[in-house]
Parts: structure tokens; sequence; C-alpha cells
């Protein structure tokens, strides 16, 4: 099985390619270009780099969401595109879900965390089960940050953050956690297509696919843009 996998979810953007068992490309870039500028040129270098044909692919993996509401926009509508161009599915991985993956095999509670703005983080908690593979304990929800660490306190098992969310929040996490906990490094701590197109053949392989025209990203909120639209509306309700 071969897949391609995009992640466009926050300030990174990343496209891979997976077949079985071998990440076969990477292309991950954590700079300034915006995603529409970036994922269609990485694409068409990658597949010359490894000199794969397009139509090979058996499905296409995206972060689907919760991340940035533009970021997010644009991988769906890349994929959608590609997926009618190619007659091939699209397999929609939670974000969280995503980063959880960078974290194989790791013993602790991963708790990834991308900021939200107004002291949230989208968040989610995991765990590696040798027999089963990855396990959700908490699924992915925006959350205040305290609450967050409040959760964890009381849940009291050693946890590893990762995620954007760890610079901003990482003083409040030190004042505020009482159990053991770490930071992931730099190279497991943001969003990864790699990591997509492998939890994304697993959701494949379990019949958790949808058509181009099905697809949509997941935004668990709404956005900046429509909360001062209403905002505007009750104004002049009021008026």
């Amino acid at each position: 099985m071969k897949i391609l996998g995009f992640d466009s979810s926050g300030l990174v953007a990343s496209v891979a390619i997976a077949e079985d068992d071998n990440l076969i490309a990477e292309y991950t870039v954590n700079y300034k270009k915006t995603h529409s500028q970036t994922l269609l040129p990485m694409l068409d270098e990658i597949v010359k780099m490894t000199e794969t044909d397009k139509n090979s692919f058996d499905a296409l993996a995206v972060a689907a969401g919760p991340g940035s509401f533009t970021g997010l926009r644009i991988g769906s509508a890349t994929v959608k595109g590609l997926a009618l161009a190619l007659n091939i599915p699209v397999v929609s991985v939670p974000t969280l879900e995503g980063l959880a993956y960078n974290m194989w095999g790791c013993r602790d509670l991963i708790c990834p965390i991308m900021d939200a703005r107004r002291n949230q983080v989208y968040t989610g908690l995991y765990r590696f089960d040798e027999e089963n593979g990855l396990q959700t304990i908490m699924e992915q929800t925006p959350l205040d940050i305290e609450a967050l660490i409040e959760k964890l306190n009381e849940i009291n098992q050693k946890v590893v953050f990762l995620g954007d969310g760890t610079n901003p929040f990482r003083n409040v996490i030190k004042e505020k956690i009482k159990t053991k906990y770490s930071m992931a490094p730099a190279h497991m701590n943001k969003q990864r297509a790699g990591s997509i197109a492998v939890a994304g053949m697993t959701r494949y392989q379990l019949g958790l696919y949808e058509s181009g025209d099905e697809h949509s990203p997941v935004y668990l909120r709404v956005s900046q843009a429509e909360r001062e639209r209403e905002e505007r509306k009750k104004t002049k309700g009021n008026e």
C-alpha cells in the first residue's frame, strides 16, 4: 500500500510518501512561506526525486484538524483536487492523533498541545499499547491550558508534551503541573506528514476513508472572523 500524506495544520508544511513499512520520502519545512506556495511544489519535488508515478498511490492522508483555519483549508483543497484527479480516497487523520504518532512506542502518556490562542490549546491524550497500537485516552478538544494541567494532575501519570503549544505554555506547565513530565525534542515536536501517512495507512486498513467530495476539515471551534461577526450582530441587536 502506498500513501501520500499532507500536513498543513500549523506553521509546518509537510508532504510524505509511505509504502507498506517504508517511509520513502518526507519534505518538511517550518518557515515563513504560506502553505499555498509550498505544498504542491514540495509534492512535485519528492515525486521527482523518488521517481514515483502519482497514479501509483492507493490513498491520500491529510491532517484534517484542528489547527490553523487557513492551513486546514489549503490542505483540504489540495487533497480534494488530487483525489478527484487520481480517483483515490482521502483518509482524514485528526491532527492531534498525527502528532501522537511522532511518539510511537513511548511508554508515557502522550499529550500533544497546539496553541489555540486565548489561553487555550487544542489537545488530546494518547497512549501506545504493544498489541493495539495507538489508544485514545481523551478525544481531541479545545481546552484551557490550566484545565488540561488540572486533568493531568488528577491522572497523575508521567506525561510527555509535544506540539507548537509547548513553547508559549512552557512556563505555566512548569509552574502548575505536579506529575512528572517531559517535552519532546525538536525532531519529534512538530507536525510531520510521515506520521500522517502512517496513521492514514492504519485508518485505511480499518475502512476509515472517504471520497474527495466527502472530505472536509475539522475545526472544533469557529474562526475569529466568525466570532467577531456574531459579536457585531449581538451589538447591533442591543442598540
